[in-house]
């Protein structure tokens, strides 16, 4: 593995947008729930790694993304988005970004592979996300990972918990050499394991909807909220940067879902800054 670029701290950067929903608006809401929860709710600020998070100068909330340029271009939520990731990356600050529906992990990609030439990414999802378009929309929240490996982001690609193929999305995955680790096959036969810096994008419906049932997407057959903290926990390369999306507070249960979005935020806090700030 190459030598990594230095960075000093993490920012986390909240992503209110959900104007490619392909469903039901709402993510739209889930970082300000989610920093609330952080801030006032019952979670204290240690994570199960041993980071603690409270007076961490290599913690920082920074100012969620101004979508200036997409009043005025099309598409212009894809500039917004890479100009305010590629703004913390440049100042020193690994990115912890906050969606949002899942289009937003395009742009957020676009800005990290400037910084990351060699990236895998992790892909935790019901859905596979490669669609070519949706409903006529090529930035669709059904479309980031088609538009991340066309652009050539990552050097992999590896997706966990996926239950909702068809033709079309598995016609996609060969095309671009995606390694597909379906849930009809879980667990998996032996843990993951990464040569390259890795980003995490995380959709909260990956996890079984009776775990967390704030999604537009309700897909049951998903991951616990345990196997999904192992899952980062047990990746064996630098983190450096990760986005969790598709948390709909519309859609939520008595702030259960808005509690797992907040503690799956604090571990990956703690695995970024353990594997990538800390040495």
């Amino acid at each position: 593995m190459s030598k990594l670029p230095t960075f000093n701290s993490l920012a986390l950067l909240g992503v209110p947008f959900d104007d490619n929903s392909s469903f039901e608006r709402g993510p739209a809401k889930a970082p300000a729930v989610i920093k609330n929860v952080l801030a006032h709710g019952s979670l204290n600020k240690g994570t199960e790694l041993g980071v603690n998070l409270a007076d961490n100068p290599q913690w920082q909330i920074a100012d969620d993304v101004s979508f200036s340029a997409y009043k005025s271009m099309p598409y212009g939520f894809n500039h917004d988005i890479e100009q305010a990731a590629l703004a913390q990356l440049s100042a020193g600050n690994l990115c912890l970004s906050l969606g949002g529906d899942h289009s937003v992990s395009y742009p957020l990609l676009k800005a990290y592979a400037q910084h990351f030439p060699e990236l895998t990414i992790l892909h935790i999802d019901a859905h596979s996300d490669l669609y070519d378009s949706f409903k006529g929309n090529p930035y669709s929240n059904a479309c980031p990972f088609a538009r991340v490996m066309e652009d050539g982001l990552c050097q992999r690609l590896v997706q966990v918990g996926i239950r909702t193929l068809n033709a079309h999305q598995i016609a996609q995955a060969e095309k671009f050499s995606v390694e597909m680790f379906e849930m009809r096959h879980w667990p998996l036969a032996k843990p993951l394991s990464f040569e390259t810096p890795v980003y995490l994008s995380l959709d909260i419906d990956g996890i079984d909807p009776a775990f967390a049932p704030g999604v537009s997407h309700r897909e049951p057959g998903g991951l616990t909220t345990r196997e999904v903290i192992n899952l980062i926990h047990q990746i064996d390369a630098p983190l450096v940067g990760a986005d969790i999306v598709e948390f709909n507070p519309n859609r939520d249960i008595d702030g259960v879902t808005a509690q797992v979005a907040a503690k799956l935020t604090k571990e990956l806090a703690g695995k970024i800054i353990q594997s990538s700030l800390n040495g």
